[in-house]
């Protein structure tokens, strides 16, 4: 069980279930699990589901270097859910291989680059200097490299968030469901138990 335990499918209020519910019917999502513990923040999970939406949306960089960055985030992250799941049709087996190992990889230069810049930013980001900028803008525009920047930062925390979740953990939940802590805060349980 998750450490914090998911809502219950039958327990989310309707736009919740809807969204984890079509999300996994169409692939968007490997499992609903993750959602089901944004949900205790409707908000947050409106905004993951929109995000997820909008991905590759007007990008700069493509629907496959997304992907690639997305799935190499989860492996740095240990994301076991975003690691299983392939939101682009042109990656392969070989491919998610390849970032693992990147000396044997059939990646472009483009590719390479931003799964090695994705690599330092997450590893040893003070490595980043003028030469790793210089590189990336032999293959890439100004707009390009921001869009990457932006695109690994937000990829890495949230696949590191995930995984401190252990979404697919065996131990009781540290924190168990409770229909009071959805969409609250402390401060408003405790004016609800002043009153």
């Amino acid at each position: 069980m998750p450490r914090i335990e998911p809502i219950p499918i039958d327990k989310l209020a309707e736009e919740p279930r809807r969204i984890i519910e079509d999300g996994v019917a169409n692939g968007t999502y490997a499992t609903p699990i993750p959602l089901q513990i944004f949900a205790y923040k409707t908000a947050q999970i409106r905004m993951t589901n929109a995000a997820r939406g909008a991905f590759g949306q007007q990008s700069l960089l493509g629907g496959r270097i997304l992907e690639l960055i997305r799935i190499r985030s989860a492996q740095l992250g240990e994301c076991q859910p975003c690691m299983q799941s392939r939101k682009h049709d042109s990656i392969t087996d070989e491919d998610v291989a390849c970032l693992v190992t990147p000396g044997t990889s059939q990646l472009t230069e483009q590719e390479r680059l931003a799964v090695a810049f994705l690599d330092l930013l997450s590893a040893d980001h003070h490595a980043i200097d003028d030469d790793v900028y210089r590189e990336l803008g032999s293959v890439f525009t100004a707009a390009q490299i921001i869009e990457l920047g932006f695109t690994c930062a937000n990829a890495m925390g949230l696949h590191r968030f995930i995984h401190t979740l252990d979404v697919f953990g065996t131990s009781p939940p540290v924190i168990v469901y409770d229909p009071d802590q959805v969409d609250t805060a402390i401060a408003d349980r405790a004016e609800q138990n002043a009153q």
